[in-house]
């Protein structure tokens, strides 16, 4: 289908690999995924090289610094958030190098607005997510600097036919339901609502981009992604429960895109393709929705980030995802 960046049979992964070295990540992705390759994170690194000191980095007029409690708001940059940007220029650079030549869509990952509001702490201790003007902030400052980010990568991998960005949010189903702990843990923080949580989320999505939210925890708030704008969903097929299918139903029959989990992020014994492509072939079918279009509307993906695997096991598990992908276009069943 042609509103999808991708092509039909498109594998790709979440953001993390093991270990330290960048480079061979990024050759590892381009070589096994050659339909949807994105930039690799590699949080084992240490400071700055996380989920959330990496996307605060891209914050404008808000640096941030490390404190034992976690990542807090600064008045001024200091040696976290520059060891930050710093991982972040020498993976671009890496990616540069890398891309020369390729052409096709690419993928970025960065923690999405919401969880980073429920990991980010105020300058006084309070949880930015308990400050709705805090709250506020951070969006337009989120907003503008991954603009900026995205700019940066489509300069350097001049053959992107377009980017998808991808917003890591585990946190937003808590937020929603009002189970995010206060920083001193003694509380909950308040629930934020489905259509201001909607809004502030459609607010930082760029423009032009392909834009997909992965959560991997239970209660995918299916509604609030559609509501704020978002093309594409990425969850852990595992999670899926059946009362969860009338709102995907609904999500599939608007044309929202799929990246579904089905590879284990963590080194075990990895299925044959029609074992992995299983739970995407009868989803489909569950609901009723052609095979001719599972291929295109569907990408597959390690159930996770695969930070907690060893380099072998993460080589094989996005392999696997690529070939289980071709079952989706060639031989999907009835």
């Amino acid at each position: 289908m042609s509103e999808y960046p991708w092509g039909e049979a498109t594998a790709t992964g979440v953001g993390s690999h093991p270990g330290a070295d960048h480079a061979e990540a990024i050759r590892v992705v381009f070589g096994e995924l050659p339909a949807l390759p994105y930039l690799p994170e590699l949080p084992a690194r240490g400071v700055g090289a996380d989920l959330i000191g990496r996307t605060a980095s891209l914050l404008v007029e808000l640096p941030v610094e490390v404190q034992p409690s976690g990542w807090r708001f600064a008045d001024r940059p200091g040696r976290d958030f520059k060891r930050a940007r710093d991982h972040l220029v020498r993976d671009l650079d890496a990616l540069e190098e890398a891309a020369q030549g390729y052409e096709g869509p690419f993928k970025i990952q960065v923690c999405g607005p919401w969880t980073l509001a429920g990991a980010v702490e105020l300058r006084h201790g309070d949880k930015t997510l308990a400050d709705p003007g805090a709250v506020r902030d951070l969006v337009g400052s989120f907003a503008e600097g991954l603009a900026a980010h995205v700019a940066d990568v489509r300069r350097r991998v001049p053959g992107a036919s377009r980017i998808v960005v991808q917003l890591d949010e585990p946190g937003l189903p808590g937020v929603l339901a009002g189970t995010v702990p206060t920083a001193s843990g003694f509380g909950r923080l308040a629930v934020v609502e489905a259509p201001i949580a909607a809004e502030r989320l459609g607010a930082v999505l760029p423009e032009g981009a392909f834009t997909v939210v992965h959560c991997c925890a239970p209660g995918v708030p299916f509604g609030v992604l559609r509501a704020a704008g978002v093309g594409g969903v990425s969850l852990d097929a595992s999670l899926l429960r059946r009362r969860d299918e009338d709102a995907i139903g609904e999500a599939i029959e608007a044309g929202t895109a799929f990246f579904l989990g089905v590879v284990p992020g963590v080194d075990s014994r990895l299925p044959d393709v029609d074992v992995v492509a299983k739970p995407a072939v009868e989803l489909w079918r569950r609901l009723g929705f052609p095979v001719a279009t599972l291929a295109s509307q569907v990408v597959l993906t390690p159930a996770c980030g695969l930070a907690g695997a060893s380099p072998a096991y993460a080589r094989a598990a996005l392999a696997k995802a690529r070939e289980a992908a071709r079952v989706l276009r060639d031989d999907p069943g009835e």
